[in-house]
């Protein structure tokens, strides 16, 4: 059985983590791989639900993705997340327990300019934050610690997605996590 491993999407709203992750997920798949998607929106309204934006919050759903997700990957899952987690704290954390069970953690850092977030965000949210309109919008009206040595960064404002998803297979590759 292949040896699984997490896929940590971070980066702020719209930086492209569910794109990019529902990009490279056929591309696994196609090579014999299980892989499961964690996406951030999708376990807030089904594992989540009823927890609010506060700081305690956002740490208690962050930390039960991380804890899905060492359980799906010790277990030959390729598990991929996908949600903002702005707090390094508690990326750091779920890397530890990750490190302490030998299941390897991969950080991507899914980064792109608070501008070019606006220019292409459909629902005009970030607009609406930096005018005031939206209260602790992560990277404008609430804070967002990006990972200082993800293992990976792609650059989605000045990427297309094919040249971001082959920076991430040719680490994942280098590393031995998938032939």
């Amino acid at each position: 059985m292949h040896k699984g491993f997490i896929l940590w999407f971070t980066g702020l709203s719209g930086s492209g983590k569910s794109t990019l992750s529902e990009h490279i997920i056929p591309l696994f798949k196609e090579r014999g791989y299980k892989v499961e998607l964690l996406d951030g929106d999708e376990v807030r309204t089904n594992l989540s639900k009823g927890l609010t934006f506060s700081k305690e919050d956002r740490d208690i759903n962050i930390g039960r993705i991380g804890y899905v997700a060492r359980l799906l990957a010790r277990n030959g899952v390729i598990t991929i997340t996908a949600a903002i987690s702005p707090y390094s704290a508690v990326r750091d954390e779920i890397r530890a327990y990750c490190d302490h069970e030998e299941v390897p953690f991969v950080e991507v850092y899914a980064n792109a300019t608070i501008d070019a977030l606006a220019a292409r965000d459909p629902k005009g949210l970030y607009k609406k934050a930096l005018a005031g309109e939206i209260k602790n919008f992560t990277g404008v009206s609430d804070p967002y610690e990006a990972p200082e040595n993800p293992e990976i960064e792609v650059r989605t404002d000045l990427e297309t997605i094919e040249q971001s998803a082959e920076k991430i297979v040719t680490y994942l590759t280098s590393k031995g996590l998938i032939g």
